[in-house]
């Protein structure tokens, strides 16, 4: 935590502040005085000695902030900088703030446990609150400005002009991208748009940046000025290259752009007299009951609280321990952070990581300087609750979307309303509300929320019908990925009809009906008949081998999380399962999950494969998959911690009751076992020793199991490529992963976008890695499948081919693409891919070489 040091003429005065200050916080941040001098005639004045001692007596690694009042103050701080060690001189900051007002706001930003960098801001902004009270002019930096300039320093601002690709512009994802690297660095970095002739905002505010407007062909200007100008700008510029991380593969095509019904191309002629207009967001056709959905973005905000929370009278609406209420904030920020992470692990399964990656821009919310600016000020100003502050400051952003000129910006007001509520709710200790369906039915809501889309029950919802929303909102997004028929922008008299109406929808023409006459219903059961043909016909295909030209075969299996994926996953034309991320059972649980629990869903996804085998992963927690009654550790690096086979080789009953479960579910299909993050023998032989004794167990009880039950592992960490001739001396089989191995391999963190574009599995030397892997399966005779994000590119499919892979697990959308390209190839001419492959020097290289090849 950082230290405060008072330094001032008069020790009354210091004492003073210092008993404030420390009052404010209930002691929890370190203070100490340096004030008046040893002389009972004139005891005012500064001694530097005694400043030293001071800032050495609190002094922590996290640093350390001087506040001093006029003249000789500043000469005596100055002066004890240099007694001390030049290690310790670079963690003490002196700062210009005034006395009083900076030393209480630094204090309390430290105690929240803001870096010293945001609490000298929070000092230097200290005069903002009493200048908006008093109603003069308020010139002081705000929080996060001038951000590490110390006394003395002055840095040139510095600019960057560059041209935005994205087909949507900066859209929720590439903007996530923008703001986490802007974060990254120390320098203040600030943003415009230049073809719309904005004013500079934050580059570090979400909603800043998303206000901005930015569309395709759109020309930004990038500001930066501090310590590291020079890489914020050389690194936000290389994003800007490309294409703020979208890959045009993945750009949305334009049908999915259009936001209203002649863009789509509808056919007014075929709109039936009885038939309400809305906007097409989401093809198909769906005929089923109503049920209705009061989610957050129903109530729209106004008043946002929609779970019947306690009613607090306006008097209740205060605190007396404004420090209480933002540590209350805090923690509930740090619990909806770990349920949307698990959101986005959810999302990324069935959806992919490019779409999930919507839930990026809501982690980033969480982290928005201005909105905790705000809430903060209404907190210790205002003394306001948290909830009352947090509703408030949230429902004003809500309402700023909700009025922007810019259409598209008004469909993201669902995503903040999504945070907000889910907060709110933390705060409130309310339960979560939830869609429970007895029958397949049609959701009819004034608008869904991206987290309420994501969890829906695909068995149950047929259809999405909303009031509100866009073809082009994340709601609708998600919809598409997940295949559920949706029409939007529907007139609100559809709210009115009772729970159980028959409804009808139409997905590509944006018409919908109530209680349908038998014409319409026949007419739509012929539409939806056709549809349903053609999508067999596509999963036809998709069931169809994935084989070459000259007769190789893939064996293309699904990556799942639990039942509902398993059923996508078959339709998609999945051979089988090849990842089932085990540690979704462990979600959204206030305990782990019993064994009888794991048999029954494990028996669940058996009986939709039918003969397709089902290889489990072993419960992969740690890194970026907390959960939180597991009780965890804060690590410093936690993608190098605790985690995979390492936290179950420690946790043996948690272990064991999962090896179990596999095990009692082998005798009802075919099972595979395989454990994460093995990054040595003797790990991989502990995990065996674990299962063979259970085994053992069951023999001895007479329980059946699958006597040749396959045991595998992932190859995930670069030690185990390195000694993969070995590990296959152990196993069955092994499945690479991409993900995890592109970052070890490049040695950094997928999550942190400042690096992040570095983990492209694509680079040669992760492709080698791949490579080696395979030659040492392909000599011990087991076989080599790989279940990472790489096999969902189009690109990598002639070079895998190429490489000799013989199995694959894949996102299960895209399942069908991925057979159709390998289709297409002939192993000759991937063999020459793989092998130009791994001489380039770059992925970008990799790419501009596949893509010169016509297959």
């Amino acid at each position: 935590m950082v230290g405060i040091v008072i330094v001032s003429h008069s020790k009354l005065l210091a004492q003073g502040v210092c008993e404030l200050a420390a009052q404010m916080v209930q002691g929890k941040v370190p203070l100490a005085q340096a004030a008046g001098i040893e002389d009972g005639d004139n005891p005012l004045g500064t001694d530097a000695i005694q400043v030293q001692q001071a800032i050495e007596s609190v002094y922590t690694d996290a640093g350390v902030l001087v506040l001093m009042d006029l003249g000789s103050a500043l000469l005596s701080a100055e002066m004890a900088l240099e007694f001390l060690s030049e290690e310790q001189r670079r963690n003490v900051y002196l700062c210009e703030a005034p006395l009083v007002e900076g030393a209480i706001a630094a204090t309390v930003a430290a105690a929240t446990g803001a870096d010293i960098h945001q609490v000298m801001a929070e000092a230097q902004g200290a005069l903002r609150v009493k200048a908006m009270q008093l109603g003069v002019d308020d010139n002081h930096p705000q929080h996060g400005e001038n951000r590490n300039l110390s006394i003395g320093e002055e840095f040139t601002e510095k600019e960057i002009h560059v041209k935005v690709s994205n087909r949507l512009g900066l859209h929720a994802r590439p903007a996530a991208q923008l703001v986490a690297l802007a974060a990254s660095f120390q320098s203040q970095i600030k943003v415009r748009n230049i073809t719309r002739k904005t004013e500079y905002v934050r580059a570090d505010s979400i909603n800043q940046v998303a206000m901005l407007g930015v569309r395709h062909g759109h020309e930004l200007g990038i500001c930066a000025q501090g310590v590291d100008a020079d890489e914020a700008l050389a690194a936000l510029g290389e994003l800007a290259a490309s294409n703020f991380g979208e890959d045009a593969s993945t750009l949305w095509s334009a049908s999915e752009l259009a936001a209203d019904g002649e863009e789509r191309g509808v056919d007014t002629q075929e709109v039936q007299k009885s038939a309400l207009q809305g906007i097409p967001a989401s093809t198909g056709v769906a005929i089923a009951p109503i049920a209705r959905f009061a989610s957050a973005a129903s109530v729209r905000m106004t008043p946002m609280f929609f779970h019947n929370p306690p009613v607090l009278s306006p008097q209740n609406y205060h605190t007396d321990n404004p420090s209480g209420e933002w540590q209350r904030l805090q923690q509930a920020i740090e619990t909806a952070r770990q349920e949307i992470q698990v959101l986005l692990s959810q999302a990324s399964t069935q959806i992919g990581d490019s779409e999930a990656a919507i839930f990026d821009a809501h982690l980033l919310f969480l982290a928005d300087p201005l909105v905790l600016d705000a809430v903060k000020e209404q907190i210790f100003t205002l003394r306001f609750h948290a909830a009352i502050a947090w509703q408030g400051v949230v429902e004003e952003l809500a309402n700023q979307y909700r009025v922007h000129e810019d259409s598209y910006l008004q469909t993201r007001v669902a995503d903040v309303i999504d945070v907000g509520e889910r907060v709110l709710r933390i705060l409130l200790g309310t339960a979560p509300k939830n869609l429970h369906l007895t029958q397949p039915s049609i959701v009819v809501a004034t608008d869904l929320t991206p987290s309420d889309t994501a969890q829906l029950d695909l068995n149950l919802v047929l259809g999405i019908c909303t009031t509100a929303g866009s073809a082009m909102s994340h709601t609708a997004i998600i919809a598409r990925s997940l295949g559920i028929p949706a029409v939007v922008g529907i007139p609100s008299s559809i709210l009115q009809q009772p729970e159980g109406t028959l409804l009808a929808l139409d997905g590509e023409t944006g018409n919908v009906w109530i209680e349908p006459d038998p014409e319409v219903v026949t007419s739509l059961e012929a539409k939806r008949q056709a549809w349903q043909a053609a999508q067999q016909r596509a999963r036809r295909r998709a069931y169809d081998q994935a084989v070459t030209i000259d007769g190789v075969r893939i064996h293309v299996y699904g990556n799942i999380g639990g039942v509902a994926d398993a059923e996508v996953a078959v339709s998609n034309g999945a051979e089988g399962v090849g990842l089932l991320r085990s540690e979704f059972i462990y979600l959204d649980r206030k305990k782990p999950p019993s064994e009888d629990e794991q048999l029954s869903i494990y028996q669940a996804i058996l009986q939709i494969l039918g003969e397709r085998p089902l290889t489990i992963r072993t419960l992969d927690v740690g890194g970026d998959k907390p959960l939180p009654y597991l009780d965890l550790p804060q690590e410093n690096n936690p993608f190098l911690g605790w985690r995979g086979i390492r936290f179950c080789l420690d946790k043996q009953e948690l272990f064991k009751t999962q090896l179990r479960a596999i095990l009692r579910a082998s005798r009802s299909g075919k099972i595979r076992v395989m454990f994460p993050m093995i990054a040595t023998l003797g790990e991989l032989r502990a995990a065996k020793a674990t299962f063979c004794g259970i085994q053992d167990e069951f023999r001895h009880a007479g329980i059946e199991f699958d006597e040749n039950i396959e045991v595998g592992i992932m190859i995930e960490v670069p030690s185990a490529v390195i000694i993969a001739d070995q590990l296959a001396k152990e196993v069955d089989f092994f499945s690479i992963g991409t993900n995890d191995l592109s970052q070890y391999v490049m040695a950094c963190d997928r999550t942190n976008p400042q690096v992040a574009n570095l983990a492209d599995a694509l680079h040669p030397a992760v492709l080698r890695m791949v490579a080696q892997t395979i030659i040492a399966g392909r000599k011990a005779g087991i076989r080599v499948g790989l279940c990472g994000e790489l096999g969902s590119d189009p690109v990598a499919a002639p070079i895998l081919l190429g490489l000799g892979l013989q199995e694959i697990s894949l996102t299960p959308k895209a399942i069908p693409a991925f057979k159709q390209t390998i289709t297409r190839l002939n192993l000759t001419e991937a063999e020459i891919i793989a092998s130009e492959a791994l001489q380039q020097e770059s992925a970008a290289q990799v790419r501009a070489l596949v893509s010169t090849f016509n297959y």
